[in-house]
């Protein structure tokens, strides 16, 4: 008789923020392509070599709107040479590359925007390439001696090295690659096939996962909101209860804007993949009691959230300690599953640095460890939930030979089941009743990555004060149906947790920056919408980031 076999579900979170800036009508952050042809692809591609395993993958609809976008736009500019309204995308498909100096600057930084050991080092030529556009931006004036070839080396070297490790066999990339400088417009206009191409098969790869079985899909509420707060602005204090909040005691109306946003969800995610999904990874594993009443409305029949949130449940209940299981709150039929904080951040932060077959070993390990300490592993689960895309610009080649070695060994243990959450509550994990849920995220537990600093406060004043603009306007009606509609798409994209990520002194002032600007022109936006005139602080930043800092797009949970 085989033994009792421990259930593990790999979730992995799709996720983009709204990148796309109102008034100069252009995608201002190239990062949803680039993660598109370098992760996205290689994430369906080592699923899809394992038949034995299976994954959750979580899809924010942002993401999935905006892929569907870039997807339209190279189309048609390969079509009928339409602008794309992404800068790195239409110098592909230019005929001439710029000659200004600020215009070559602003090139050269964008090409340098890569993980230096990874992508650019592992490239002797890019590694050339780069060096000397360093000194570019040391010296300006050195961009008047570069001729064009070198700027069309450049744009076409920063591509290939973000190009997934699994594409990286196309003919087409081989001969760029081993062609290694020279390129010519055709060469740029095919490099632009493939990424089009790239773009366009993800949602059909899946898809496919879907129907062989191998993957679950959930969503994200619409613009990645941190709903709890949206909610009930003091919910920050269930874990934090000295923290400090906004000079706004409440966000007007977000209950019905939390409602907005998962609605929203489930009408994009039904448009790209035919089907409404049974999960919900609410943004950051952000989760309160009456966010998950909310969920429930809408049929999700799981949710998941930190590791750190249930711990504080569990003891604030009396609890001895957190279980491998599943929780219900009191009067919810939403099972709320958590992460395994330290494996999940073992493999964000720790395993890049070591050999692929150790880290494996290492994570294989920890959990038949956990296995033998279960009372009954048949009806326990171990979730490993992080990001799809960002963990992976500090593994070599992609985390290629992690990934692949990870899905071959946890697909043939006799003692681990790769599973879903669908499907771990289909057979018989256990659901436990929590008393109370101390609402909080994956990070510490607690909201404060997103609220209790002086910036981010500040940005919520703002948000709350727009929000207040627009309730006073359509409480007179004035509105027609299509610009109300307009202003609420609007309204959400400013509602989105990434602007009060990137707020305060732990990130590096260049994307805070940037962050700040967007951030600023989707309020302003918002104004223009609505037919107010802005508020002057509009149009000064708000926050401007740590010169010394890095820019962390992950942080560990503890």
């Amino acid at each position: 008789m085989s033994a009792p076999r421990l259930r593990v579900v790999l979730c992995w979170h799709m996720h983009q923020p709204w990148y796309w800036d109102p008034f100069t009508e252009r995608y201002e952050l190239p990062w949803t392509y680039l993660h598109a042809i370098k992760d996205y692809v290689d994430m369906a591609a080592h699923l899809e070599a394992v038949p034995a395993a299976r994954a959750v993958f979580n899809f924010t609809p942002t993401l999935l709107e905006q892929l569907n976008d870039y997807e339209s736009r190279i189309g048609a500019a390969l079509a009928h040479g339409t602008d794309i309204r992404d800068p790195l995308l239409d110098c592909l498909r230019a005929q001439r590359l710029p000659e200004e100096v600020e215009a070559r600057l602003s090139l050269i930084r964008a090409c340098l925007r890569a993980n230096e050991q990874n992508l650019i080092l592992r490239f002797p030529t890019f590694a050339r390439l780069a060096e000397l556009a360093r000194r570019c931006l040391g010296a300006p004036v050195l961009c008047t001696y570069l001729n064009e070839q070198f700027m069309a080396d450049l744009l076409v070297w920063y591509h290939l090295a973000w190009m997934g490790e699994t594409v990286r066999s196309d003919v087409r990339l081989r001969r760029l690659i081993e062609r290694d400088s020279g390129y010519t417009h055709a060469d740029r206009m095919e490099l632009l096939t493939v990424i089009g191409e790239l773009i366009a098969g993800i949602i059909p790869r899946y898809r496919r996962l879907v129907a062989s079985g191998q993957a679950e899909l959930s969503v994200t509420p619409y613009a990645h909101p941190i709903a709890p707060l949206l909610i009930d602005l003091t919910s920050a204090r269930d874990a934090l209860p000295e923290i400090q909040l906004p000079a706004s005691a409440a966000y007007p109306g977000g209950v019905e804007r939390a409602r907005w946003h998962i609605d929203k969800a489930l009408l994009v995610f039904e448009h790209v993949f035919g089907y409404r999904p049974q999960g919900c990874w609410p943004a950051e594993g952000g989760v309160s009691a009456p966010l998950l009443a909310i969920l429930e409305e809408f049929g999700f029949k799981w949710a998941a959230t930190g590791q750190g949130v249930m711990g504080h449940s569990v003891a604030r209940a009396g609890g001895e300690s957190l279980q491998q299981c599943a929780y219900r709150v009191p009067g919810s039929s939403v099972a709320c599953f958590h992460r395994d904080d330290g494996l999940s951040d073992r493999i964000g932060f720790t395993y890049a640095k070591w050999h692929a077959d150790d880290a494996v070993n290492d994570l294989v390990a920890h959990l038949h460890n956990i296995r033998r300490n279960l009372h009954d592993p048949s009806t326990s689960v171990l979730p490993i939930v992080l990001d799809g895309e960002n963990a992976w610009d500090t593994y070599p080649q992609n985390a290629t030979y992690f990934l692949s070695a990870l899905y071959r060994r946890l697909g043939a243990d006799p003692e681990l089941e790769l599973s879903t959450f669908s499907d771990v509550l289909r057979f018989g994990v256990s659901v436990q009743p929590l008393p109370s849920l101390v609402a909080g995220s994956w990070i510490y537990g607690t909201f404060s990555t997103w609220i209790g600093e002086a910036d981010k406060n500040r940005a919520w004043d703002w948000l709350v004060q727009a929000k207040q603009a627009v309730d006073e306007v359509f409480a007179v009606g004035a509105l027609a149906t299509d610009v109300r509609r307009e202003v609420e798409q609007q309204l959400a994209i400013c509602e989105g947790s990434d602007w009060f990520w990137w707020f305060g002194p732990l990130h590096a002032r260049e994307t805070v920056l940037e962050f700040d600007r967007l951030f600023r022109h989707q309020l302003l936006r918002l104004y223009q919408l609505i037919g107010v005139r802005a508020p002057d602080y509009l149009h000064q930043p708000l926050a401007t980031g740590d010169s010394a800092a890095g820019a962390a797009v992950m942080l560990p949970a503890n």
